[in-house]
C-alpha cells in the first residue's frame, strides 16, 4: 500500500506521494534529496552516522527527538519536521553553536560520526539546553566514533550547553 506523506524538510514544506512503505529516510535522503550530510554506516540503527532530528507538534511546542534515519521509514515523518545537518547552519553559512563547539573542541577526527553526533547533541540540547555531562552522554549512546574523540565531543556539547546557560 502507498501514502502520501507530509513534512517538512528544514523549513521547506515536502509532500511525498505513493511513498514506498519500505522507503527509509536516509535512502529518501541520500538518493532523492541528494543530502549526503546523514551517513550510512551500519544501516541497522547501531552506530548513529545517520542520525537525524524529529520534530513533532507537542501539547508545550515542538518535541525533538534524534533518531537513526537508517530504519525510519519515510512515512512515519508525516505531520513532522525533519532536521538534518545541512539544516542546522544559518542562511549566511554561520555555523549552529553545536558545529561551532565541535571544532573548537577538535571533536572531530575523521569526520564520519560528525553529523550523527551533531544531531543528537542537537536534539539533546533543545529537549534540555542547559543539559549536564551524564545527559548529553546517554543523549548520544547511540553515536559510535570509531577514532575515539568521545571527550572532544562531550566536551563540545558542554560548551554548547554552557552557552546556552548564560544566553
Amino acid at each position: 500500500m502507498r501514502t502520501t506523506v507530509r513534512f517538512l524538510l528544514g523549513q521547506e514544506p515536502r509532500e511525498l506521494a505513493a511513498v514506498d512503505p519500505t522507503m527509509t529516510v536516509l535512502d529518501w535522503l541520500r538518493t532523492v534529496e541528494r543530502r549526503t550530510g546523514t551517513k550510512e554506516g551500519c544501516n541497522e540503527g547501531d552506530c548513529g552516522a545517520c542520525t537525524v532530528v524529529l520534530a513533532r507538534p507537542a501539547a508545550d511546542g515542538l518535541s525533538y527527538r534524534a533518531v537513526n534515519a537508517c530504519i525510519q521509514l519515510v512515512a512515519t515523518l508525516d505531520g513532522c519536521q525533519l532536521l538534518t545537518v545541512e539544516d542546522l547552519k544559518a542562511p549566511d553559512g554561520t555555523l549552529h553553536a553545536a558545529q561551532r563547539a565541535m571544532v573548537e573542541e577538535h571533536g572531530s577526527q575523521c569526520g564520519f560520526c560528525t553529523p550523527g553526533f551533531v544531531m543528537s547533541i542537537t536534539a539533546c540540547l533543545e529537549k534540555d539546553p542547559k543539559a549536564d555531562l551524564a545527559t548529553i552522554q546517554k543523549a548520544c549512546s547511540g553515536n559510535v566514533c570509531r577514532c575515539g574523540t568521545y571527550p572532544h565531543v562531550f566536551a563540545a556539547a558542554l560548551e554548547t550547553a554552557q552557552k546556552a546557560k548564560k544566553g
